[in-house]
């Protein structure tokens, strides 16, 4: 019996992730260990991964990922949620070295054929991301989870964080927008797998553009981001704010698949489409007449999104032409503006202006 893997869960991929705003809530009663010298990154602005220098050359950066099945075949889900915890390191300007596996399922109503598709399928993933497989551990759960414990490693001084967009940046966005409403829609049955082969090829991409770029190009980003379960509404607030910037976004020029905007439409959400509108609400200044659709387009929860890269706009022409071939999608979305709040805008450090 061919089992759908989205069926067995309430709730699929980065769209189950904890809201925004109640995770700052939770995090907001800790009290946390020191801190370290060697700790260049930790996870107060909410990046992607943490970086401990460990030389003068090499710095580790760690991170994990899991989820819930966004896709019915095992094989794929495996795929993406490998390459949604590889992400973390890429967005950081790191090279994945070693991961460990996470893995959640009932034991008595999952067959261990499944659960070994998925975890070839991540497998196959890490071979083509040129990183080891090194163990795991994983438990009887009520539903399956899957995802990574991710390693990789870094020259210090060539980090990206979200912390560093400068004024006068280009903003590109790698992949398309989308993943939220369209999954939505294959679980509760408005599209079928068959119809999502060009989005669940672009969530098992692996976000790997310095393979792609000149050293100097590289040097041109100056902070990222990967954006998942906040959407891009709330990866881009965040790294505005981390970076004390206005982003400036012209939703005409974002990539997005070509079926999102119908399934929005047709009301194919998550419960992350409210959280992540309630989550920016303050941080999104003015959206210039967008429509109650395109708002929704912008707080779709993505998994295995694309990262949103900060370049000095002088090469970002360039980067995205050395892209394109990779990444089907990839666009200038927009730039980056002075932080220092406008008089009589209601502009303030760290929002996002859409037109």
């Amino acid at each position: 019996m061919t089992i759908r893997l989205t069926q067995t869960v309430k709730k699929g991929g980065c769209a189950a992730k904890v809201a925004a705003r109640e995770l700052r809530t939770i995090l907001g009663r800790l009290s946390f260990p020191p801190t370290h010298p060697e700790l260049l990154v930790d996870g107060r602005h909410f990046d992607d991964a943490a970086i401990y220098q460990v030389s003068e050359t090499q710095a580790m950066v760690q991170t994990l990922d899991f989820f819930t099945p966004i896709v019915d075949d095992p094989r794929t889900f495996g795929r993406v949620a490998a390459c949604n915890a590889l992400s973390d390191v890429y967005a950081m300007g790191g090279t994945p070295k070693t991961a460990m596996a996470i893995l959640a399922f009932p034991l008595t109503e999952i067959e261990s054929e499944v659960i070994s598709e998925v975890l070839q399928g991540a497998c196959d993933l890490l071979k083509e991301a040129k990183t080891c497989l090194v163990g795991g551990h994983s438990i009887d759960d009520d539903s399956l989870k899957f995802g990574l414990s991710v390693t990789g490693m870094v020259h210090p001084n060539r980090v990206w964080t979200n912390q560093a967009s400068r004024t006068g940046d280009t903003l590109i966005l790698t992949k398309p927008l989308g993943t939220g409403t369209l999954n939505a829609a294959l679980k509760f049955g408005g599209l079928t797998e068959a119809d999502l082969k060009v989005v669940h090829a672009s969530m098992g991409r692996l976000n790997n553009v310095l393979d792609f770029l000149t050293p100097e190009e590289a040097l041109c980003i100056h902070a990222a981001t990967d954006i998942t379960g906040f959407g891009l509404s709330g990866h881009a607030w965040q790294m505005a704010k981390a970076s004390q910037k206005i982003f400036e976004i012209n939703y005409a020029h974002l990539p997005i698949f070509e079926q999102a905007p119908k399934m929005l439409q047709e009301e194919y959400l998550t419960k992350a489409h409210k959280t992540n509108a309630e989550y920016t609400e303050g941080g999104i200044v003015d959206r210039k007449g967008l429509t109650a659709l395109e708002t929704l387009m912008l707080h779709d929860p993505q998994t295995s999104g694309g990262l949103l890269l900060s370049v000095d706009s002088a090469q970002a022409g360039q980067i995205v032409k050395q892209l394109a071939v990779h990444f089907p999608g990839v666009a200038v979305i927009g730039q980056v503006r002075n932080g220092q709040s406008t008089e009589g805008t209601g502009e303030g450090v760290g929002a996002i202006v859409i037109h």
